[in-house]
Order: C-alpha cells, then structure tokens, then sequence
C-alpha cells in the first residue's frame, strides 16, 4: 500500500477507487461483549446471514439479520430496517457496516470457522 496522503479529498479516492479485496477490509463490524469473549477478537468482515444491532443514526436499537452486503457502496441492508418512497413503496436503507453490533454470526462455511478459531486463545 506504500505511504498515502492524508488530505481528506485524497482519502476519499482512495476509498472509492479501492480493489474489492481491500473494500472486504472496510465492511468490518465490531463483534458483541460475548462473541469477543468467544473468539478473543475484537471485529470481524460482515456477511450476509449475520445478525447484526444497529447503534447509530436513526434505526439505532433495531437488531436483524443481514440480507445484502453491497462492496460497491461499502453498505449494508438489514432486514426490516426500511424507507417509504414517495410513491409509498418501501425499500432498504443502506447502512454503514461501522454502525452496526455483530450479534450472532453465520458459520455455515468452514473458511470463516477456520478464520475465527485461527484468532482464539488457547
């Protein structure tokens, strides 16, 4: 990655034009008091199937499971937490993965088992 600049408008560009391997990075989420205890990490990269509690902004309390992880905008969408067009249809609201309380975590796959006992302490 080298030495970036920390002029803010530079920073911006960064993120935005950054390869998805380094936005996976960005879509981290902190981990609840007992899954930190759990595995002995503090954050891990969110993933569809999650549950999540949101604790900013104004769906602040509401708890859900993930149902899309967009790398292209760096959001979220949890289930339930929505929006009213004008034409009274609801939609998703994006939410910003470092707003969010991972609660309880999808280990259907053998990698992201593998990932979190890596960070455990024995």
């Amino acid at each position: 990655m080298g030495l970036r600049s920390i002029q803010p408008r530079k920073q911006r560009k960064w993120r935005k034009e950054a390869p998805l391997h380094i936005r996976r990075k960005f879509m981290g989420g902190h981990l609840s008091k007992n899954l930190r205890e759990k595995y002995g990490r503090r954050s891990i990269p969110i993933r569809k199937g999650d549950n999540v509690k949101i604790m900013r902004g104004e769906f602040k309390g509401i708890k859900g499971e993930v149902i899309k992880v967009d790398l292209k905008k760096c959001k979220i969408y949890v289930d339930g937490v929505t929006i009213k067009k004008t034409d009274g249809t609801d939609v998703p609201k994006a939410i910003d993965p470092s707003n969010v309380m991972i609660t309880d975590l999808a280990l259907d796959d053998k990698k992201r088992v593998a990932i979190l006992e890596r960070g455990m302490k024995e």
